[in-house]
């Protein structure tokens, strides 16, 4: 048997605003290569998960390895070099509007990898084409472009650095249902590819059902379970139940079951 390797660590993970406790206890672990969706009501800590896990936040108490390194104990210059293998796509994007698409991809190339701009606006060409977008959509301003085309040039951009890891936070939220499948299978595409390992913080389950290795559900603070799709629809628990098998959830499994048949 095939151990898997284990990129993501988390271990007895707090987060605290004051007196108020978003996890306590958390445990989690990212398998190498595989797709991981995170779900869970809201308030329940989603994106503090990830911010956590990319060294946007310090913890309150716990621990979070990345490639077996602590990110909070490192030097400047050993966690500059671990957090360049992470790619992070934000829930708006967080594209820089003064700047032109080719331009926001180009600028961790240029200030993280040291490249001249002339190297670093071709190579930010390439990584648009990987994100499914033309050549014009370059020389726009993130003003300019659909959500759909937002969403893709911030994953370009995202993908800039040769990423080991997939940061994405609601990647298809605002996204029609044509567009959404379409990143969903942009998503395995490059998964299979560039042999990426995906954290991704959702809440739709058409994304859960196309493209998701495994799924963690955070509910009490906690993770309640992570496991395949299948497993964890099945988990005794009120909010799984009306989440996995309320309307939406079962238009989901049959549209799933439909593209497997």
């Amino acid at each position: 048997m095939v151990r898997e390797e284990v990129v993501i660590s988390v271990r007895n993970l707090v987060n605290r605003f004051g007196t108020h406790a978003v996890h306590e206890g958390l445990n989690l672990d990212v398998f190498r290569g595989e797709i991981l969706g995170v779900v869970g009501g809201s308030g329940t800590g989603k994106s503090v998960l990830l911010r956590s896990i990319v060294g946007l936040r310090r913890p309150s108490a716990g621990e979070v390895r990345v490639f077996g390194e602590d990110l909070q104990t490192l030097s400047h210059e050993r966690r500059s070099l671990v957090e360049r293998r992470f790619g992070v796509l934000f829930q708006n994007g967080a594209l820089f509007s003064s700047l032109t698409v080719i331009e926001n991809i180009a600028l961790p190339l240029i200030e993280h990898a040291r490249m001249k701009r002339p190297d670093a606006e071709k190579l930010a060409a390439v990584k648009l084409a990987l994100a499914g977008l033309p050549d014009v959509a370059g020389h726009k301003y993130p003003s300019e472009l659909s959500g759909g085309m937002v969403k893709r040039a911030s994953l370009a951009r995202a993908l800039a650095l040769d990423p080991d890891i997939l940061f994405l936070d609601e990647p298809t939220a605002g996204l029609d249902p044509i567009g959404a499948a379409a990143f969903d299978h942009l998503l395995l595409t490059l998964r299979d590819a560039l042999t990426l390992t995906v954290f991704l913080v959702t809440h739709d389950l058409d994304t859960l059902y196309t493209v998701c290795d495994r799924v963690a559900v955070l509910s009490q603070k906690k993770v309640l379970v992570a496991d395949r799709l299948d497993v964890v629809a099945e988990t005794d628990d009120a909010w799984v139940r009306e989440y996995f098998h309320g309307p939406r959830g079962r238009a989901a499994l049959q549209a799933k079951q439909r593209i497997g048949s």
